[in-house]
């Protein structure tokens, strides 16, 4: 019992660590919210951190649901998912700098220059894209997919792991948000850089394990067909 909670919250973890990457999304946060004092740092990270929680809870308990009403099966997640995953780990695998996923999620963000109150940006973009962009969605849903497989007892232990890994890498926004402005100054770029390519590496792996399971599933029905 404990194994499967286990099992599944290391999945989780691995795979949406490298996509959320809390400190590289600090650095993107601490761009928008710039010169701002520490009870602001503290309050916007504690409410982001919540809607991360929530956001992400969202998906995993209704993505599978989604997907069935969509007819798509789950090996074919699997092994569309588990390719989206494997390709994303390759891709930070091979960026030149351990700032470039911070990059991209800005990049998704359509900030003006005249930014409104750091409230009304909370959910867009603090939340979604910045902290869970859509890499991490697919990655979220992949892994709750893979889970649905088993029985009630195991769904539901697995679903716990997934949760807690939620809840961990939420906790670690948190931090990093709340102390992006002092991670600027202490994380030498080429420490993150290695960091980042070591989970990038294992990102990769389990995507491809992924899509292997699924690409399994799929050949044994056609033999059985």
């Amino acid at each position: 019992m404990i194994l499967t909670v286990l099992d599944s919250f290391l999945v989780a973890f691995s795979a949406l660590l490298p996509l959320i990457n809390p400190v590289g999304s600090a650095l993107v946060f601490f761009g928008l919210v710039g010169d701002a004092p520490g009870p602001v740092y503290r309050h916007l990270a504690w409410r982001i951190a919540v809607n991360t929680i929530i956001f992400l809870t969202i998906i995993e308990v209704l993505g599978v649901t989604i997907l069935n009403f969509f007819g798509i099966s789950l090996p074919i997640v699997q092994l569309a998912g588990g390719i989206v995953i494997a390709a994303m780990g390759w891709g930070v695998l091979n960026e030149p700098d351990a700032r470039s996923t911070s990059r991209k999620k800005q990049e998704e963000t359509d900030q003006d220059s005249q930014a409104r109150a750091f409230e009304q940006k909370l959910f867009y973009p603090f939340t979604f894209p910045i902290t869970a962009g859509p890499g991490t969605l697919v990655a979220l849903i992949t892994v709750t997919a893979q889970n649905s497989s088993r029985a009630l007892t195991r769904n539901v232990l697995s679903h716990v792991g997934v949760f807690l890994a939620i809840l961990v890498l939420s906790m670690f926004v948190y931090l990093c948000y709340r102390y992006a402005p002092a991670i600027t100054r202490i994380i030498p770029p080429s420490t993150a850089h290695g960091i980042l390519r070591v989970i990038a590496f294992i990102l990769f792996c389990i995507g491809v394990q992924i899509s292997w399971n699924g690409l399994s599933a799929l050949i044994r029905q056609i033999l059985h067909a």
